[in-house]
């Protein structure tokens, strides 16, 4: 067995932000000669040996692992989380830091303020669904990303909730919701049902991300067609509900005035408007 170092936290990005206090905990659990590790027997497409959590991590993080396995670990680890708390507690918070920083990422990167408030109700929430995500659906990873952007999403309006300073002579408005962020009017979508998280993440990928739909459709086992018609059918909820939440604008505002009475498409839309799905 190799004697596993605790590495650096490389990104400075992260210094002192809970993010960075997951991850040298994680770190310590693969420091010294007995890490902390998985029996790869129990799962597909794993190497057949006692496997430290975060050669783990790169394992699942590599695009040739199917999403399948993605279930069967983090079934396990989920498990071992709620049975045994602590060491298995930061165990599934390491393998998903990639995905927390990501989302932390996206949603603090136009906020002003201390986005350390932020990023600690994103793990928060990642750790309030380690206890509640149904096991047996399946897609737990997905499901525990949207739950984890609800809670970060939630935490950034409430952050943004006083009042908008204008310049002299202008009254102060409530701000309006941040509708214009790919991710954020996906993250809405899904906390008003409109959406499920599933289906957000088909969006975000296929869309936002540069997944193809066949790389979805093989990660998933499902067909080209299926995926095809899935993401048709919940782009045009989501269009739906776009335009019956879209907010009257103000008319002492003529920018808004313009966003509102000419939208601009979202990019998956214009998208859909150049090659048919």
């Amino acid at each position: 067995m190799p004697n596993h170092k605790a590495p650096a936290i490389r990104d400075d990005q992260w210094a002192g932000t809970p993010m960075a206090a997951a991850g040298a905990a994680f770190a310590w659990l693969t420091a010294g000669p007995h890490p902390v590790t998985v029996d790869g027997r129990l799962f597909d497409h794993l190497p057949d040996r006692d496997i430290p959590v975060d050669e783990l991590r790169d394992l699942l993080l590599n695009k040739s692992c199917p999403r399948a396995v993605w279930d069967q670990v983090w079934s396990h680890v989920i498990i071992k989380s709620r049975l045994r708390k602590g060491t298995w507690t930061v165990a599934a918070v390491g393998l998903a830091l990639p995905m927390l920083a990501n989302v932390s990422m996206r949603l603090t990167a136009d906020y002003a303020g201390d986005p350390n408030d932020i990023c600690g109700e994103v793990l928060r929430g990642f750790l309030d669904a380690l206890s509640t995500v149904d096991l047996d659906q399946g897609r737990i990873m997905v499901r525990l990303r949207w739950a984890t952007y609800r809670a970060g999403h939630r935490a950034l309006l409430e952050a943004m909730d006083g009042p908008v300073p204008l310049p002299p002579g202008f009254r102060s408005r409530e701000p309006k919701p941040p509708f214009g962020h790919p991710d954020l009017v996906l993250a809405r979508a899904v906390e008003a049902g409109v959406l499920r998280p599933a289906e957000a993440e088909l969006i975000g990928e296929t869309r936002l991300q540069g997944v193809s739909l066949s790389e979805w459709a093989a990660a998933y086992n499902l067909s080209y067609a299926q995926v095809q018609r899935g993401r048709h059918r919940a782009e045009r909820r989501l269009a739906i509900w776009l335009a019956e939440t879209s907010e009257q604008p103000d008319q002492t505002d003529p920018t808004a005035t313009a966003a509102v009475t000419n939208p601009p498409l979202p990019d998956f839309a214009r998208k859909q408007r150049r090659r048919p799905v």
